[in-house]
């Protein structure tokens, strides 16, 4: 049973060291940070930009979609990726090859009729 736990201990140091490490930086920043505030240093900040508007103004939901659509397409990739690094391997066996073949063309179907539901709706039209 020992040697079983005995294999997690470096991820335990590792958790330990990062705690420990976000534990003292808070606390020298307790220590060592600036301590005067004032009406210009409380204000927010966007990148030097002084902040215009209300902050709860409304977006028009397009922004979303196309995140959205962004997020479904990488992960599509991430998908993608091994399959099509393992291909080669898979060619070796005729019916995997073929398998992995066709389940990845359903894969990509299913994405493309996904695309032009979408499309056909004019939701990514600007």
């Amino acid at each position: 049973m020992g040697g079983q736990l005995q294999q997690y201990v470096p991820i335990l140091v590792g958790a330990l060291i990062a705690g420990g490490l976000g534990v003292a930086i808070i606390i020298l920043n307790a220590l060592a940070g600036p301590k005067r505030k004032s009406k210009i240093k409380s204000e927010p900040f966007a990148c030097g930009n002084p902040p215009i508007g209300d902050a709860r103004e409304r977006f028009n939901v397009k922004y979303y979609l196309v995140a959205l659509f962004f997020l479904v397409f990488d992960v599509e990739v991430v998908f993608l990726l091994p399959w099509a690094v393992e291909y080669r391997r898979l060619l070796a066996d005729p019916v995997l090859g073929i398998a992995a073949l066709i389940e990845v063309l359903i894969f990509v179907a299913v994405l493309a009729v996904g695309l032009l539901y979408v499309w056909k709706r004019k939701a990514i039209d600007w």
